[in-house]
């Protein structure tokens, strides 16, 4: 029997696993509400106040790749989807009333579409759906659950668009189990972690997959603690965090709370190989072991990669990304290559991501830390990033031309227009019409630019051109 049960608990903007626990209402009422970190204030758009990032470290020339993030978390000044340049300054910022998980650029019908997650949250789970917009920032398409789950019931860990037109999303659903395998009572109640596929254009569900028909309970790595296991508090024995499709066609699925990956046969639901935790069907090399893992996803070399989180409670002494090779007749995993923090106090305890480009460049986001890096294939470690407050459940690159439908925003403030326009990734310089005289173009500057406006000029026009010095857009000055 499937349950839909929502905690009724004050939302957590700050969520992705395991969490400190939440305070009672009173006892929230008495805190002070945590200042904003460190952030950008324009004259332009005064409504937008987007993290400022501090870079460490040589990052990658502009080529065209945004970094795709969703800051939150109590002392974030914007949260909600971001794109961010190679310098790490903004190029859209999309607030939302709560926060935005799984940001990320994909590909849908053949083009490039940016996608999220929104919804309603509690500790480590959400009921929701996933937001497609194209690169006017206009939506295409928004995805949930359906079939017996029912709409709405989307959890935030994972959005990934397939080739296919679909979307694969999980669902946490509360159920009645006997938890005297784990130590809790009979007649309990556990999350059972549903995945489903579901078509994009029509909303149908056309793969189901239950963990609990699948894994045993005891292989969870989670201590059952005193007062869970409720119909309102179910036991979250497997937790997963990740979907992607597999070179042959299945599914690998990350379960952070069994410490370990599953092949999944994509017609049949059967369990084809797992990988790590106690069910493991590898021999695990030295250096292969990782704990409260996130983002298993297979490279075109053929190795495996993940965020290893190590952490909550700590196993290790840092989190890492981690490639291994699977050699799947002999049933061996081996380590290939670990991209390390650059520095020994950095264990995630929740969220993280890894990402491969195209030129093996990896992208590794430290989720609950704040941080994001980039390494060479090899390891190296090439820059660090922190968003310098709140926290980010996934750090995503990929190209990305955006031009809204939107025009851009000019402000006059004394003898300056600011100009601005939200999401327009192809401005390389502005352009002041003044009482119907263009002024010399000024290159543009980040995501604000500064414009003089001549003495005794009256009526002002800003008009945003691209490298080639074409017109792309223009407004009149507010």
């Amino acid at each position: 029997m499937h349950v839909l049960s929502r905690r009724r608990a004050p939302l957590l903007v700050a969520a992705g696993l395991l969490l400190l626990p939440a305070c009672s209402t009173s006892e929230a009422a008495d805190e002070e509400a945590s200042e904003p970190g460190p952030h950008w204030t324009f004259v332009s758009r005064p409504d937008l106040t987007p993290p400022k990032v501090t870079v460490t470290g040589t990052p990658r020339a502009e080529d065209g790749t945004v970094l795709a993030l969703g800051p939150k978390g109590d002392d974030a000044p914007h949260t909600g989807p971001l794109l961010v340049d190679a310098a790490g300054e903004p190029l859209w910022v999309h607030p939302t009333e709560g926060s935005a998980f799984d940001v990320r650029i994909q590909e849908y019908q053949g083009e490039p579409v940016l996608t999220w997650w929104e919804g309603e949250q509690e500790i480590g789970v959400g009921w929701g759906e996933f937001h497609i917009v194209d690169t006017s920032y206009e939506e295409v398409a928004t995805v949930t659950t359906g079939g017996d789950v029912g709409s709405g019931q989307a959890d935030f860990h994972e959005g990934r668009l397939t080739p296919e037109g679909t979307m694969l999303i999980p669902a946490y659903v509360a159920e009645p189990a006997d938890l005297t395998s784990v130590g809790g009572p009979e007649d309990g109640w556990v999350y059972d972690n549903l995945i489903q596929e579901v078509d994009v254009a029509t909303g149908e569900v056309v793969f189901e997959w239950s963990a609990r028909d699948h894994v045993p309970l005891e292989e969870t790595a989670s201590e059952f603690e005193e007062g869970e296991g409720t119909e309102e508090d179910p036991f979250d024995w497997f937790h997963v965090n990740s979907m992607s499709v597999d070179a042959d066609g299945s599914l690998l699925v990350s379960a952070r709370n069994t410490w370990a990956v599953y092949d999944l046969d994509r017609t049949t639901g059967e369990v084809l190989w797992t990988l790590g935790g106690e069910g493991s069907d590898f021999a695990m090399g030295p250096g292969t072991e990782f704990a409260w893992q996130h983002d298993a996803e297979r490279q075109p070399d053929g190795t495996l990669t993940l965020f290893d989180n190590q952490s909550e409670p700590d196993v290790g002494p840092v989190s890492r990304g981690l490639r291994l090779a699977l050699d799947e007749t002999a049933r061996t995993a081996t380590l290939v290559t670990e991209y390390l923090p650059p520095d020994d106090d950095r264990l995630a305890g929740s969220q993280g991501s890894f990402q491969q480009l195209p030129d093996g460049t990896v992208v590794v986001g430290w989720g609950s830390r704040s941080f994001w890096s980039e390494f060479a294939p090899d390891g190296t470690l090439r820059y660090d990033a922190a968003l310098g407050s709140g926290d980010n459940y996934r750090a995503d690159r990929a190209p990305w031309t955006g031009r809204p439908t939107t025009d851009p925003d000019a402000v006059r403030d004394g003898d300056t227009v600011f100009a601005s326009w939200n999401g327009a990734t192809e401005v390389a310089a502005w352009r002041l019409v003044a009482d119907g005289v263009e002024a010399d173009p000024v290159p543009r500057d980040g995501f604000e630019t500064e414009l003089p406006v001549p003495e005794g000029a009256d009526e002002l026009r800003v008009e945003a051109l691209d490298d080639a010095g074409e017109v792309i857009g223009a407004a009149e000055v507010g």
